[in-house]
């Protein structure tokens, strides 16, 4: 999931995925013309250039094959859904039919709903599984306004809500879905006392995200000057962000980083190029709008008010949202329960994914049983 840290990570990948690839045609081109005479240099150039398009082979290799290697899979189920601000929201349907127990999953901001691959596999025996891709990613088109702020996809979830019936449902969002389920709750009281039977918050926070992740005083002093106008520049430079992005990929970089930010050691081969691929499809431009509206999100004062059954899931190591942020929570939601995947980090959901459906499971169905009672 994109946060600010990933943010800051992509643009040091990019910087670094420039010097290599222009260090190395630079040194070619200066053997080439006699400046640099030793065959080192044409073996080091050789070696940088060749690095520069397949260095995510070693490091994929580096990690153990899994028995079960995420896909995006997509449901022949779907609907789509516009949005009064030219937006439409793709919606895909898993698991059971309309009157069984519902969840409705929110995905975080960079990757899209095919993120779920476990989840839809592990809990479709037990519950109509709803996911949707948030406007601007995946097969979600964006909004014509350049609306991303929390309150706009709080309002879009209430609308996917609006679309699964009239039984009890639980709602289930990760990292910035989270943030929007806290934000649908100060907006949509209502449906706390109503529709909704309970909320599950993984890996997520009730403030500006740069206060809950690693190194928080030092980007939040970076903020103003640094990190805000970076994401404009990225909105303008889009384009040419994307190739550097992809160019990171081939030597290796964005590997890295997405294993810095996601995982903690206990990853497959295929989670961690899944997970780096599929937020790599989005435009940087899109995410650059998305994470500036991020660093105006407070809910605080909603935690109190929240009414249902709420459980709060974090990685034990999570470092873009730390534990700290998921215990706050858990401790100002009136009706809240803390969960700690252990080892895991960001992407818990997906390399702990047996442990996160299990828990997911049992206490969606002890909500939905409740609600029904």
């Amino acid at each position: 999931m994109l946060m600010p840290l990933d943010f800051l990570l992509r643009w040091l990948s990019g910087l670094l995925t420039i010097a290599l690839l222009g260090g190395a045609g630079y040194i070619l081109y200066q053997w080439y013309e006699g400046e640099l005479v030793s065959n080192r240099w044409l073996l080091l150039g050789a070696v940088m250039m060749l690095w520069s398009f397949l260095g995510f082979l070693p490091i994929l290799l580096l990690h153990r094959p899994g028995q079960d290697e995420p896909k995006p899979t997509r449901s022949r189920r779907s609907q789509r859904l516009v949005r009064p601000d030219g937006s439409e929201i793709h919606i895909e349907f898993y698991g059971l039919d309309n009157d069984a127990p519902t969840i409705i999953l929110t995905h975080g901001w960079g990757p899209d709903s095919t993120v779920w691959y476990y989840v839809k596999k592990q809990l479709s025996d037990r519950f109509r599984v709803v996911v949707w891709d948030l406007p601007g990613l995946g097969k979600s088109i964006k909004p014509k306004n350049r609306d991303y702020s929390l309150e706009k996809y709080a309002r879009d979830l209430e609308a996917v809500l609006g679309l699964v019936g009239d039984r009890p449902v639980m709602l289930l969002g990760h990292s910035m879905g989270g943030m929007i389920l806290l934000t649908l709750s100060r907006l949509f009281p209502q449906h706390l006392t109503g529709r909704v039977a309970g909320l599950i918050i993984v890996d997520s926070t009730y403030t500006n995200p740069l206060k809950t992740t690693i190194f928080s005083n030092l980007l939040l002093i970076l903020q103003k000057p640094l990190l805000e106008p970076l994401l404009h520049l990225a909105i303008v430079l889009s384009p040419l962000l994307w190739v550097t992005s992809w160019l990171s990929y081939l030597n290796g970089s964005t590997l890295l980083t997405t294993e810095i930010s996601g995982f903690r050691g206990t990853e497959t081969r295929g989670q961690l190029n899944f997970s780096t691929l599929i937020g790599l499809k989005a435009s940087p431009g899109v995410l650059a709008r998305g994470m500036l509206a991020m660093l105006r999100f407070d809910e605080t004062e909603t935690l109190p008010q929240i009414s249902v059954p709420t459980m709060v899931v974090v990685g034990k190591s999570d470092i873009a949202t730390r534990p700290l942020a998921s215990k706050r929570i858990s401790q100002e939601v009136p009706q809240a329960e803390l969960v700690s995947l252990s080892p895991g980090g960001h992407m818990a959901l997906m390399e702990r994914n047996q442990q996160f459906a299990k828990v997911i499971e049992s206490f969606g169905i002890a909500c939905l049983e409740r609600k029904n009672i």
